[in-house]
Order: structure tokens, then sequence, then C-alpha cells
């Protein structure tokens, strides 16, 4: 049987494609040098921002953080919120860095304008702070919950410590249930009053909150009989 008259031979097509793409190159030299060079620089400008902006800026903002962080540890609040004239507070430091400083910041000066009775303010800083540690999470959302509790929002202050409870299943999520249930009790809620400490009694009966948990279950339900 004769070959088909169509088939080519395969060094014929390895070299006429060769030949169009020594064409391509040649008609497109101009372009294509071009966004090499493009891309070159780029990539520099990139490396350049990271080593001789970014990280520098980086370094400087978790050196001022020290000091904040010193005072936060002290328990001196305002002095961690708004610094002490020589050294800056976390709330200049996320005017000046951002995150630059990492997330923490905003979750160390939500905590100090929570301990000083600014709530608003609280939740403006605790909202920004994002981490994916669980329990750091659900520390936060357990701050938000004191925030609204300190603006009277209670249904959402309950809200935010059923949520901080659910983020973290450790031991730490009893006082958050423990928090809800309380503020159930005082919003006229007993029935999930109880809820919150019946969860504590079943999931969680080796915290400090369980040992104590029965005396709880049986005040609420001294209300309900």
């Amino acid at each position: 049987m004769s070959k088909n008259k169509n088939t080519q031979d395969p060094e014929i097509n390895v070299e006429e494609a060769l030949s169009k793409t020594e064409q391509f190159l040649t008609d497109n030299r101009k372009p294509l040098l071009y966004t090499g060079a493009a891309i070159v620089l780029i990539a520099v400008a990139i490396f350049a921002y990271h080593h001789l902006v970014r990280l520098p800026k980086q370094q400087e903002a978790m050196a001022q953080m020290f000091p904040a962080e010193q005072y936060f540890r002290a328990d001196s609040f305002a002095l961690a919120l708004n610094g002490d004239g020589n050294t800056l507070g976390f709330k200049q430091i996320i005017e000046d860095y951002g995150t630059s400083a990492g997330e923490a910041v905003y979750f160390y000066a939500g905590i100090c304008e929570l301990q000083s009775g600014n709530y608003r303010e609280a939740l403006d800083y605790l909202k920004k702070y994002s981490v994916k540690d669980p329990i750091m999470s659900a520390r936060a959302l357990a701050c938000i919950g004191d925030a609204y509790a300190g603006l009277s929002d209670f249904e959402t202050a309950a809200d935010y410590y059923k949520k901080a409870a659910s983020t973290a299943d450790n031991i730490l999520a009893a006082a958050y249930l423990l928090k809800a249930g309380l503020i159930y009790e005082e919003t006229g809620k007993p029935e999930d009053a109880l809820k919150m400490y019946d969860e504590i009694k079943t999931k969680y009966p080796q915290s400090a909150e369980g040992y104590e948990i029965n005396k709880y279950i049986a005040r609420i339900q001294q209300i309900t009989k």
C-alpha cells in the first residue's frame, strides 16, 4: 500500500515549525524584549519594596510595640493605648503602621478601650482583629460580647459569648457559656440560661465553672418550678 501523498516527513514538519518560530521571534523582537524587561522591572520592584520598605517598617513597628506591650502586661491600659510621651501607644501605632506590627495590635487596643469603659471604641478595634488561632479568636469574640454588655445590648452580648464558646471547644468555653447564662438570667430568660449551664455541666465538668455549676442550675430550677 502506498503512503498518503498528504503525509509529510516528520523532519520536514519540525523544520517548518522551527522556521515559523524563528519568524515569529524576528517579527516580534521588540515587543518581546519590552515585555521581558517589564517583567524583570516588576520583579525587582517587588523585591525592593519588600526588603527596603515593608520589612524595615515591620521591624520598626515591632520595636514600637514593645513598650506598649509592657504597659499592657502591667495593666496600665491608658499608657498602653495612648503612650507615655516618649513611647507610642497602640492607638498611634495603628495610625502610623497599620497591621505592620501584626494583627495583635487591634486586640491590644480593643482590650485597653474595653478596660477604660470605652465600649464603642473597643468594638471598632476588636472587630478588625483577625486571627486563625481558635483560642485567640474566641477570646476576641468574648471581649466583643463584654463590650456589647457594657452598652446594655445584652442579646447581642449573649450571642457573641455563644460564638466564642463554639469557636474553641476547650475548657475556656465554660467561662463564655457562663456569661451567656448570667445574661439570660438577668434578662428574664431562665430556660436559655439553663441550656448554657447544662452545657457546662455536660461538656466542661472539670472547669472552674463546672465545679460550681450545680448551684446555678438549682437556682434556675427553683425559679421555674
